[in-house]
């Protein structure tokens, strides 16, 4: 059983302030994050689901494209817009109520779905309260984590956090898609509900706010007490907000993220299995092609993790958005019947890029401003699902009015190019930001 400190004797819980590893334990953080990996991993189901119901629903239900990629659209927002609020409110209420209280609102929405009949249904199903519940569930919920738990080490534990979400989409996306083909998409959804829902005992049995909550310092820092919570959660993310958007850094990092959310949640998660479908591709087939970007991502964001620790972060989210941008363009010429060398070599190089931009942007986000990065952070991905919302809409009016997705890809192509531009003017803060605690 793990030694721990009281708030009155800091020097007990981590002596001469060295990190845990060097009395020989494992350090309680580790275990932390490794709960946080698992609710993202189980939160991660239902992201799976929305490329594979485009399909389905239009023909059970006639809904167009359009109509069927707005309610995603709303779920994307949702996503980002809430983050930075569910930040604050874990600053306020604890990171375990509010991740607890996410996951049944994901479950709800998500069983929901299945008995509905018409569109409004599913906006509101899936894109309000899965959106939402979703949003809470959102990379500032790993920021907050990391900023409280490690002071070392958090490139790499915000790399492997990150790809928490890949990991899910590799274990659910081949069993949801097989679920769809031969079951139909009720049951599908019904899988999504359940699998948010057996995380919640792990979060609340499992899950600590703060380091101080077990006498503990955090991973490579010193003992600090527990900061009483914050209260008037929504003023302060606002007020964050106000303070960020006087800065220059602030308004780059969330158009780089904006284009980030809409060449890969908005474009790729959304749209690729109906597209490669149009190209007579078989849905399962295009679904194992994403699971493989997962399998990928995973490699490539703790790769981004490490790099971040070690390299000059705004030149590594250059070199991520420029890379990713010629990937795309690429694509309209490699979508086949079946699946073929050069696609393969497609889904490897995208996939080690899907989310690798996010290891740097926070480490940029804590760089310029410190203890209010986790909001920030917050309101950056609000950006990014914003853009990813307004890709998963017009992604499906594009198909509806064009009769092919290939206009969408070559302007992903070209807006990643702008964004690894965007990239290489993010200035250098005059002083060091204070860091979280």
């Amino acid at each position: 059983m793990e030694q721990t400190a009281t708030a009155a004797d800091p020097a007990a819980a981590d002596p001469a302030g060295l990190p845990p590893a060097a009395c020989g334990r494992v350090h309680r953080a580790w275990w932390v994050a490794a709960v946080t990996f698992v609710t993202i991993v189980g939160a991660a189901a239902f992201a799976s689901l929305p490329g594979l119901l485009i399909e389905p629903l239009h023909a059970e239900f006639d809904w167009s494209r359009g109509t069927i990629g707005f309610a995603v659209s709303v779920n994307l927002a949702l996503y980002g817009l809430t983050a930075p609020f569910a930040a604050a409110l874990m600053d306020r209420f604890g990171i375990r109520r509010i991740v607890a209280l996410a996951l049944l609102v994901i479950s709800g929405g998500s069983l929901a779905t299945v008995w509905m009949t018409s569109a409004w249904q599913l906006v509101l199903f899936w894109g309000v309260l899965v959106g939402l519940g979703s949003g809470s569930m959102a990379l500032a919920f790993a920021a907050t984590v990391v900023n409280r738990w490690f002071t070392a080490r958090r490139g790499l534990v915000t790399g492997v956090l990150t790809a928490a979400g890949a990991s899910g989409q590799l274990v659910f996306l081949p069993l949801l898609s097989w679920l769809v083909e031969h079951h139909g998409w009720r049951p599908a959804a019904v899988t999504v509900a359940l699998a948010a829902l057996s995380v919640v005992p792990f979060v609340w049995l499992l899950l600590r706010d703060h380091p101080a909550d077990v006498g503990l310092a955090p991973y490579g820092g010193v003992y600090a007490a527990k900061p009483a919570p914050v209260p008037g959660a929504a003023r302060r993310a606002v007020a964050v907000l106000l303070r960020a958007a006087r800065t220059g850094p602030f308004w780059l990092l969330a158009g780089t993220f904006a284009i980030c959310g809409a060449s890969t949640n908005g474009l790729v998660k959304t749209h690729f299995v109906p597209a490669a479908h149009d190209h007579g591709m078989p849905v399962t087939a295009a679904a194992g092609l994403l699971a493989v970007i997962g399998v990928f991502d995973v490699v490539g964001t703790v790769a981004s993790g490490w790099f971040t620790d070690r390299f000059e972060v705004r030149r590594l989210l250059a070199v991520y958005y420029a890379l990713r941008g010629v990937s795309l363009l690429f694509l309209p010429m490699l979508l086949a019947p079946s699946v073929h060398p050069p696609m393969v070599f497609f889904i490897v190089f995208y996939g080690l890029d899907w989310v690798a931009t996010v290891p740097p942007t926070v480490a940029l986000c804590r760089e310029h401003y410190g203890d209010d990065s986790a909001i920030v952070f917050g309101w950056v991905l609000a950006s990014h699902q914003v853009g990813a919302a307004v890709v998963a809409f017009l992604g499906g009016v594009a198909r509806d009015a064009f009769g092919s997705y290939d206009v969408v890809w070559y302007a992903s192509g070209a807006l990643c190019a702008l964004a690894a531009l965007m990239a290489m003017v993010i200035r250098r803060p005059a002083q060091p930001a204070p860091a979280a605690a």
